[in-house]
């Protein structure tokens, strides 16, 4: 199955809808969220590349901003409401396949295929297995017919391990002690969504935009490539440890109803390209990133020019690259057709050791 299809299909099928996120007019939003990454580390700004293309097939992730920096150590990603979420009353959160082609996509077939005499319809359906669970948290995982990539990456919980995986989800209970699906990674390449707990006028949300930790590379699309992920249930902590070498911790750090936190730190020395944020854009009405906003740190010290500190806002195919950034948000500012309550994302307590 292609996997932009699989993707698009995990939205309704298996992960549950996912919601909005506030899509504060940008900086403001920035000022409201949690304490920093770290209270002694140095701020330190990133560059952010717009590396986003034209499209017209809206299940096809044609927006990529890429994070560089060769010093970052830690930093934070949020997922928040859009603005609009108290104002919906109508979700939109089928897959648009008008216009799309997966004709040519590659299909790895499952590690694990079915056994000889499955009927058709069972061989087709994924497979779902319960890695751990207690009653406030659990992790689903999912084996497809086929993916994209080879589903080589183990899913390590304690001295259990699970193989053959394209899909985990994170479960917990909501507020109101029902069970919310609130984050999600594809092991083959790397591939997390993240979202808040539904407000309370909404049964369930939408996924929308992905994004990528670690070693950021180009291959037919871009990905992370994972030696192993861990998950230590006690912190809600998964580890990253990637192909090349090197490691990565990504914690749930905080999630309500208006957002989830997400505390990102390298082992060692980040690498260059260390995050990525995937999204899709047809119209300003038919997209998960319709617009950017970005802050910048002053420029101080001999070096430098003396810059002031800088707020910058662009529709996100008009985006250029934008250096020394301390704090960037993606999202919408009006509704979509496409996905009408998936969260925004703020990138930012960008953090040297």
């Amino acid at each position: 199955m292609p996997v932009l299809a699989v993707r698009a299909l995990s939205r309704n099928a298996f992960a549950g809808h996912a919601f909005a996120k506030p899509i504060l007019r940008l900086l403001a939003c920035c000022a409201l969220l949690a304490a920093p990454v770290a209270a002694l580390a140095e701020p330190i700004g990133v560059t952010v590349r717009n590396e986003s293309v034209a499209a017209t097939c809206a299940e096809t992730d044609n927006v990529t901003l890429s994070f560089v920096s060769d010093k970052v150590s830690r930093f934070r990603i949020i997922a928040r409401h859009p603005a609009y979420a108290g104002m919906l009353r109508v979700d939109r959160t089928e897959p648009d396949f008008d216009t799309c082609d997966f004709s040519g996509d590659p299909a790895v077939p499952a590690t694990t295929p079915a056994p000889s005499g499955t009927s058709p319809a069972a061989a087709t359906a994924p497979k779902r297995i319960t890695i751990y669970e207690t009653p406030d948290l659990w992790l689903t995982g999912f084996i497809f017919p086929s993916f994209w990539r080879a589903a080589t990456v183990p899913f390590r919980v304690g001295t259990e391990v699970t193989q053959g995986l394209h899909m985990v989800q994170l479960w917990v209970r909501g507020e109101n002690q029902q069970p919310e699906e609130v984050l999600v990674v594809y092991p083959p390449d790397g591939y997390w969504r993240a979202r808040p707990l539904s407000p309370a006028h909404l049964s369930s949300t939408a996924y929308g935009s992905s994004f990528l930790l670690g070693p950021v590379e180009q291959a037919e699309r871009p990905l992370v490539r994972l030696k192993e992920i861990g998950f230590a249930p006690q912190t809600r902590t998964f580890t990253l440890s990637f192909a090349d070498g090197g490691k990565a911790r990504l914690k749930l750090a905080g999630l309500d109803r208006d957002a989830l936190t997400l505390e990102a730190e390298f082992d060692g020395t980040a690498p260059r390209t260390f995050a990525a944020l995937r999204s899709m854009y047809v119209t300003e009405g038919n997209a998960d990133v319709a617009r950017v906003s970005w802050r910048t740190l002053a420029k101080t010290g001999a070096s430098q020019s003396g810059a002031p500190a800088s707020i910058g806002e662009a529709p996100i195919l008009s985006f250029t690259d934008a250096d020394n950034v301390a704090m960037l948000w993606a999202g919408r500012l009006v509704p979509s057709r496409h996905n009408t309550s998936a969260p925004d994302y703020i990138f930012d307590g960008f953090a040297s050791r």
